[in-house]
């Protein structure tokens, strides 16, 4: 990746903050969010951008929340076609000895050698958190747990996930079961962009199934927040930990907390940093629709640099505390670019950073056509370009 015009743009929004932060200490309160989760994070599901982080990079035992994987990979074969949801699929015996009634784990309670439809099963996995449904769910797809667990890495590699590894479908222990919860977040945001038609089984409060009633696992439904899903996990390495999302005034938030000693401090932190989150945060405008951030060096082309801009205002959501915050930023690309380069194509990123570790990326789009250069001027580019590779070697 390379970085361009990045110290003239941070100036300018120096400039900026410091224009607008002098509202914001007028009351005098300090604001700042703290909480007793080891591991959290603070999302917002439209754009992705940060709003709160604590250690959002740690790998760690992600419990039950790492059924979010399982899930996602189940809806993408019921997208393509593999599965259907009124499929019949058998608890084996292993399924049953090791995730059923027989385990002593959370269970959906499917008779051995009885078949449940993959609908159930689905609701047994978000509702009751059923390991047995989720083993079940990996043996009808992939034969085994194990080569399912290679199917999860594999979709957490082409979503973007670039750190979680995954060895069963259920989250029960295992030291290479990992996730962080900044991946917890973006598989969530990623089940709720594209597969909104099961995403509401998350908020489904009950699941009767045969002589069995269970109740939604999560607790933040339960309360008057505007929560909606999605799950939480539990063993004894991996603490109490959540992903929730709730929207209030059509802002969605997704929250993650990993590491807690109880469910009540599961409960209470989510809440409490969904609560902080939709008060506390404050949007601002950096630039306007069409307004140049900034230029990215075209290798090879027509002209040297490409003009660069926002579809839309360029806005940053951060929390209106504390006061005298600062923001950092740098336009990144892939280097070379290359032409040819259309106006209105997707070039580069701006990456937005404040100092209180909110941070948001906005995509940035060439303002104007860049054709391919001539043989001189491509030849020239070319060796410099050479010459640049060698200096950073």
């Amino acid at each position: 990746m390379e970085s361009v015009g990045a110290r003239a743009f941070v100036a300018a929004l120096l400039v900026l903050m410091a224009a607008i932060t002098p509202a914001w200490a007028q009351s005098g309160s300090t604001g700042g969010l703290a909480t007793k989760a080891p591991r959290a994070i603070l999302m917002d599901a439209g754009t992705g951008a940060i709003y709160f982080q604590k250690s959002a990079d740690e790998l760690a035992a992600p419990a039950s929340m790492s059924k979010l994987m399982t899930l996602a990979v189940l809806f993408k074969a019921i997208r393509d076609g593999k599965i259907k949801t009124t499929d019949d699929v058998t608890m084996s015996v292993n399924a049953w000895r090791k995730g059923g009634a027989p385990s002593g784990t959370s269970a959906m309670m499917v008779p051995v050698n009885t078949t449940a439809t993959v609908e159930e099963l689905i609701q047994g996995i978000i509702v009751q958190s059923g390991n047995d449904a989720c083993m079940a769910i990996a043996e009808k797809l992939a034969g085994s747990e194990t080569a399912f667990a290679k199917l999860m890495t594999e979709e957490a590699r082409r979503i973007g996930l670039a750190q979680s590894t995954f060895r069963n479908s259920t989250g029960l222990s295992d030291p290479q079961h990992l996730m962080t919860v900044r991946e917890l977040a973006l598989l969530a945001k990623y089940i709720i962009d594209t597969y909104p038609e099961f995403y509401p089984i998350f908020g489904q409060k009950e699941f009767a199934y045969r002589k069995h009633k269970f109740f939604n696992r999560n607790p933040l439904l339960f309360l008057s927040i505007g929560a909606d899903g999605l799950k939480t996990g539990h063993t004894k390495e991996a603490g109490f930990g959540l992903v929730g999302s709730a929207v209030q005034e059509g802002r969605r938030l997704i929250v993650v907390v990993g590491g807690l000693a109880t469910a009540d401090e599961r409960k209470s932190e989510a809440a409490r940093i969904l609560d902080w989150g939709f008060k506390s945060l404050s949007t601002v405008k950096i630039y306007d629709d069409g307004e140049v951030v900034g230029h990215a060096r075209v290798w090879g082309g027509t002209q040297m640099y490409v003009p660069l801009a926002t579809k839309g205002d360029a806005m940053f959501t951060l929390p209106k505390y504390p006061a005298n915050q600062r923001l950092s930023a740098e336009i990144v690309y892939k280097a070379p670019l290359k032409p040819p380069v259309a106006r209105g194509d997707q070039v580069a990123t701006l990456k937005v950073m404040s100092t209180s570790s909110s941070s948001a990326e906005i995509p940035l789009y060439a303002t104007e056509d860049v054709g391919e250069a001539g043989t001189i001027r491509k030849g020239l580019d070319t060796l410099v370009l050479m010459a640049l590779r060698r200096l950073a070697l």
